[in-house]
C-alpha cells in the first residue's frame, strides 16, 4: 500500500522538533535552529522579536526550511526542504498556538521546576508562523537523492 505524500510529511513532522529557518535580511542570509509545533502542514515557532532571524523576517517574510535528524550515512538521510512565509502570530490566536506548542513541550507551560531564566524568557518571546508554498521530502532510503515534491499552494 503507498502512502500518500502529504500523510508522510505529516508523520515526518510529527517524528521531530527542530527546523533550521533560513532567511535574509539587510545583513545577508542567516540560519537559526529552532523548535516547531505544528498543525497540519503549518509550522509554529517562537523567538526574541529582536533576534537576527526575526528581524530579517521583518523585512523579508520569504523563508527556507529544512528538517532532519543529524545522519553519518548518506543512503540513510531523510528530511523535508520547505519555502514559505512567516508571520507573527495574530494576538487572537496566540492562546491556541502556546496550547499547541505546550503539548509539544511542556516546559512552555511554566510552573515548579522551570528555571527561572526560561521564564523570563519566555515573557519576551512572539509566537510566529511558517506556511509552506511548497514541500520537498527527501528519503535516501527510497534511493540516492530521492525527492518527492509537495506544493502546498
Amino acid at each position: 500500500m503507498t502512502i500518500p505524500l502529504r500523510e508522510k510529511v505529516l508523520a515526518f513532522l510529527g517524528e521531530h522538533h527542530v527546523m533550521t529557518l533560513s532567511t535574509a535580511g539587510p545583513q545577508g542570509p542567516w540560519a537559526a535552529a529552532v523548535f516547531y509545533a505544528h498543525d497540519n502542514l503549518r509550522l509554529y515557532f517562537l523567538s526574541s522579536p529582536t533576534s537576527r532571524h526575526a528581524e530579517c523576517l521583518a523585512a523579508d517574510p520569504r523563508a527556507a526550511a529544512t528538517i532532519q535528524r543529524d545522519y553519518d550515512d548518506w543512503p540513510g538521510i531523510r528530511g523535508i526542504q520547505l519555502t514559505g512565509s512567516v508571520r507573527a502570530v495574530a494576538a487572537a490566536d496566540e492562546a491556541r498556538v502556546r496550547a499547541l506548542y505546550q503539548q509539544r513541550y511542556p516546559l512552555i507551560g511554566g510552573g515548579a521546576g522551570v528555571p527561572r531564566k526560561i521564564l523570563e524568557a519566555l515573557q519576551k518571546i512572539r509566537w510566529y508562523e511558517l506556511v509552506p508554498d511548497d514541500i520537498y521530502l527527501i528519503d535516501n532510503t527510497l534511493g540516492f537523492a530521492h525527492r518527492e515534491h509537495m506544493p502546498v499552494k
